[in-house]
């Protein structure tokens, strides 16, 4: 090719060869033949009841400030891996927990819940958790058959 002839004459025997370029068959999409949007499709029945889905896990934590109106501090406690050491190293964070009546004292141990934002800082609900070592059913065993044991028996 001559410096002289045009510059579109110099790229007649270039040819486009992506399907992209060309308007290939494989990027056009195809709808079924039986798609219709005039009638719509029934819906399945949907049922009444929806358990409530709990994502994320709950914390727990222990109560450290209340004096605030309707919020407490609580810290969480958490056992995670040190970057460098690979240890497990006790790592705190402290939540605002919403607290509508008051309830919490310092010290107490509460479950926190996470619920839509009240405020800037407060996406959590605080909730108290059951001791450990809370009272049990008194006598059990005995009311299993509904007869006191002998040894309960009243002497006669």
């Amino acid at each position: 090719m001559s410096l002289t002839s045009p510059p579109i004459l110099q790229f007649k025997s270039l040819s486009l060869s992506t399907p992209f370029l060309r308007g290939g068959a494989s990027s056009i999409v195809r709808l079924p033949k039986t798609f219709s949007t005039a009638t719509p499709s029934p819906l399945p029945p949907t049922p009444t009841f929806l358990p409530v889905i709990r994502a994320m896990k709950s914390m727990q934590g222990r109560v450290t400030c209340s004096s605030h109106d309707e919020t407490v501090t609580v810290q969480v406690v958490r056992l995670a891996p040190h970057p460098k050491y690979k240890r497990r190293v006790r790592m705190k964070k402290k939540y605002q927990a919403h607290d509508p009546l008051n309830k919490f004292s310092v010290g107490d141990v509460v479950q926190l819940e996470k619920i839509r934002p009240i405020s800037k800082l407060k996406t959590f609900l605080a909730v108290l958790v059951p001791s450990r070592g809370g009272p049990k059913a008194k006598d059990s065993e005995s009311l299993e058959f509904g007869l006191p044991l002998e040894s309960q028996q009243p002497e006669s």
